[in-house]
């Protein structure tokens, strides 16, 4: 009887313990800084250091994007109904929709593979009922999408 008192004090001593380490962890909070998608001058060095918990809490900044890009394609292709978007790889893919004034139906793929700004990290590919679209209308999307992306970065150089 006496044995088993003294072994559920001692499973109890040590439950504590653990519970008790466990007290560290109380204050963790959501970082807002996980879920932007940074670029150009906002992005970290690689060279920052962290500890060993990092690869439990996830990384903080995985994207390789640039926002500018991300928000312009978004925005100059509003009218399509967007079907799947990871701003982790870059790629946003949409359904069928016909431009406003409009009479054939486009869908497109974009693909964002790099953190500058620059025609080189933007890629579009259209598509209509028919068929892939001629080059000269896939280039006048991507001229849109870049015109607007720099008008975005000179607004947000303003504030």
């Amino acid at each position: 009887m006496t044995h088993s008192r003294i072994t559920l004090a001692a499973a109890a001593a040590a439950a504590l313990a653990i519970l008790g380490g466990c007290s560290a962890f109380q204050n963790a909070k959501l970082d807002p800084d996980a879920t932007s998608v940074k670029s150009g001058r906002e992005a970290r060095p690689s060279a920052e250091q962290g500890s060993i918990l990092d690869a439990f809490r996830g990384a903080k900044d995985t994207t390789k994007v640039n926002r500018f890009l991300w928000t312009a394609s978004l925005q100059v292709l509003d009218f399509l109904p967007v079907e799947a978007a990871d701003p982790f790889t870059g790629v946003i893919s949409t359904g069928y929709g016909t431009p406003p004034g409009g009479g054939q139906a486009y869908r497109a793929t974009i693909l964002i593979s790099d953190p500058a700004l620059d025609a080189r990290a933007l890629n579009v590919a259209l598509q209509s009922r028919r068929g892939p679209v001629d080059a000269a209308t896939e280039r006048a999307v991507e001229d849109a999408i870049l015109n607007r992306a720099r008008q975005l970065r000179i607004q947000a150089a303003r504030f």
